[in-house]
């Protein structure tokens, strides 16, 4: 049975960090591309990064630059190091396996003074 489990969201000040992990649950699972995906109120799921099986990455326009996706496939996780935080930033972050129908339970992640 394949899990996704998130963690690491939060309440952080406007330019702050924080870093999100999400725990896949099947060593096989090192061969797939992952994705951070994130849904503000009112709005439509969106995509901001992925990391492919080789590491490669690409994210969306608004976190290039601040936002970092890693893997560490010893761990079975993926990460995304978020920086400079942004009041627009705060959405609900999930954790994707990228052709698939998996999806994590998703953390929230809140940019507020």
């Amino acid at each position: 049975q394949v899990q996704l489990v998130e963690s690491g969201g939060g309440l952080v000040q406007p330019g702050g960090s924080l870093r999100l992990s999400c725990v896949y649950s099947l060593s096989r699972l090192i061969l797939y591309d992952m994705a951070w995906y994130r849904q503000a109120p009112g709005k439509q799921r969106e995509l901001v990064a992925i990391i492919t099986s080789g590491d490669g990455t690409r994210y969306v326009d608004s976190v290039k630059g601040r936002f970092t996706a890693s893997r560490d496939n010893a761990k079975k996780t993926v990460y995304l190091q978020m920086d400079s935080l942004k009041p627009e930033d705060t959405a609900v972050y999930y954790c994707h396996i990228e052709q698939s129908n998996y999806w994590g339970q998703g953390t929230q992640v809140t940019v507020s003074s």
